[in-house]
């Protein structure tokens, strides 16, 4: 795992009282370089986030998939593994780990970290994000036939990989984007236990109801929207595997 050359891409917006801990958390014999994309911050997070020795992006526009396109814009060629990691110390950076383990194996291309898997502590996931959650894994295992058990933040995928999905959601989306083009380009992925708590200030999606409406409305719309190519993808290899 130590001769995986490691990237971690932080989308933070406003998360201040959070991002020091996180980056101190993070295990950095197997980390090269953290990026922190600072998303339109109004208080001090992209100083403190320097001051723990992250470089730091500024992509002004909110919107998490567009942080995360500013962040692995900055990724360098020499990376082998992109992290994708949360700011508001939720997630457990101790657990990075357990997602490598996969791709540094060669069983895997794409690891998602499952919080369902994992356990959440009382309260780290409200009732409303527990449900969004499921109906997009209901929906996964519908449509696309592959069971998943979280569209969780914290993951870890081969950069190459990562490149040739051709990501663009710019919004809420760009968890299950990642999940439905890697099904589309057939890569590997496998989900593993991580721990998950009660984030440090108010969640900007599941912490309102504007948020939660227009986040889940973005969710099934990707699920939707790219199923006929998935479709169009298993026909494909169908006929490569006809006698």
């Amino acid at each position: 795992m130590s001769a995986l050359r490691v990237t971690v891409v932080m989308p933070a917006r406003n998360e201040e009282a959070s991002i020091g801990r996180v980056l101190g958390d993070i295990p950095r014999a197997l980390v090269q370089t953290i990026i922190v994309v600072d998303n339109g911050s109004r208080d001090r997070t992209a100083e403190v986030a320097r001051q723990h020795g992250a470089s730091v992006v500024h992509e002004p526009v909110p919107g998490y998939g567009g942080a995360c396109l500013a962040g692995l814009a900055r990724v360098g060629a020499e990376t082998d593994v992109v992290v994708i990691l949360d700011a508001d110390y939720s997630d457990h950076p101790e657990d990075l780990p357990a997602l490598l383990a996969p791709i540094a194996s060669g069983e895997a291309d794409f690891v998602i970290g499952s919080r369902v898997l994992g356990g959440a502590e009382p309260g780290a996931l409200p009732w409303n994000q527990r449900f969004g959650n499921a109906l997009a894994c209901l929906l996964m295992r519908v449509l696309y036939g592959v069971r998943f058990t979280d569209m969780g933040p914290f993951r870890a995928i081969r950069r190459d990989a990562l490149l040739s999905l051709g990501m663009r959601d710019r919004t809420f989306g760009w968890n299950v984007e990642m999940q439905a083009r890697a099904l589309i380009a057939g890569l590997r992925i496998r989900e593993v236990p991580v721990r998950y708590r009660r984030r440090i200030g108010k969640s900007k999606i599941s912490g309102t109801a504007g948020g939660t409406i227009r986040a889940g409305t973005r969710i099934i719309g990707t699920i939707m929207m790219y199923y006929p190519a998935y479709r169009r993808s298993r026909r494909r290899l169908a006929e490569v595997d006809k006698p």
